[in-house]
């Protein structure tokens, strides 16, 4: 090989590797470009207030736990009588449904009633003409006036009516039963507060299809003047929580927003975990346990029911 096809070959490599320099360069370059600088968090994280603690996330909820109202028998709700953050009282008229089809019904029984009613009156008074005329021949002195046969029939009579008064009477008896029951059943289309509380959410308006098993669930009701945080505990952590021991609750979004936390207890059933955070570390796929504390409501600012707030418990290492 001449000294020329040497310089060539060593002179194409040389303009290769430059090359790939040029673009690692370039794409170097544009990433640096395009890439943010490392900026502080928009808001700082909460301060750890034990030296040894066991970080959850929280749900704010009513202090008795929010009570998701159901419907006996899936409907067409006719009317609703409440509105988002109305106090209620236990027994309070929430919403109603159809009850067309049981009203139809009742005036049925309504009729029946009437006939029963009839009916009874017809047994009674032939009940008392059948003992009347009883009473007449037993009455005379004369044995010869009467057979044995006639006053036998007679007699006879009298149990006749008074067995057909009692059916009359039975079958009077089930038709008020029938409209008793349907009038418990109208009733029972009227939803009913369970409890004293505050509508905190309401998803069911009139001429809306309320089902026995929706995704959501029509109305929620929940005591807002006192609260409690439900805190998610990873299994990892299970371990290291005993009842009683201390917590501080941090407010999502304003860390300064610092509440103590008063222990309740500890659910015994560890669940999969279902509130998430929303962060890209955040596992999913995990069970969580969890511990309910009741916390002094501050008065500034305002706290909402379903909020999140990050939970420090006081636990030692094992």
């Amino acid at each position: 090989m001449n000294l020329s096809s040497k310089l060539v070959r060593f002179g194409t490599i040389l303009v290769a590797l430059i090359g790939l320099a040029s673009v690692f360069m370039v794409s170097r370059t544009q990433a640096e470009r395009e890439m943010p600088k490392a900026e502080n968090p928009p808001v700082n994280p909460p301060p750890k207030p034990f030296t040894d603690a066991v970080a959850a996330t929280g749900i704010l909820e009513a202090l008795s736990e929010n009570v998701t109202i159901g419907v006996p028998s899936p409907g067409l709700v006719t009317e609703v009588f409440v509105k988002v953050n109305d106090s209620v009282k236990k027994g309070d008229r929430l919403f109603s449904l159809d009850d067309r089809e049981l009203q139809a019904e009742r005036l049925s029984s309504v009729a029946q009633q009437k006939i029963d009613q009839a009916q009874v009156g017809v047994s009674e008074a032939q009940l008392a003409k059948a003992a009347a005329q009883y009473q007449r021949i037993s009455s005379v002195g004369d044995s010869q006036a009467f057979s044995r046969d006639d006053v036998e029939n007679r007699r006879q009579d009298v149990d006749v009516y008074k067995a057909q008064l009692e059916a009359a009477k039975a079958s009077l008896a089930a038709t008020e039963t029938s409209l008793k029951r349907i009038d418990l059943l109208i009733s029972r289309l009227t939803v009913r507060a369970p409890r004293d509380g505050t509508i905190i959410q309401m998803n069911i308006r009139a001429g809306e299809y309320a089902a026995t098993s929706p995704q959501e669930a029509p109305m929620i009701l929940g005591d807002t003047d006192k609260l409690q945080v439900r805190a998610d505990v990873d299994e990892q952590n299970a371990i290291r929580i005993r009842p009683g021991q201390q917590a501080y609750g941090y407010l999502k979004g304003d860390p300064s927003v610092t509440f103590p936390l008063h222990f309740i207890r500890v659910e015994p059933y560890v669940i999969p975990k279902v509130s998430l955070t929303g962060a890209s570390t955040e596992r999913v796929d995990t069970r969580v346990l969890q511990v309910i504390y009741s916390l002094d409501r501050p008065e500034n600012p305002p706290l909402y029911v379903g909020q999140q707030v990050d939970i420090f418990i006081e636990a030692p290492e094992s």
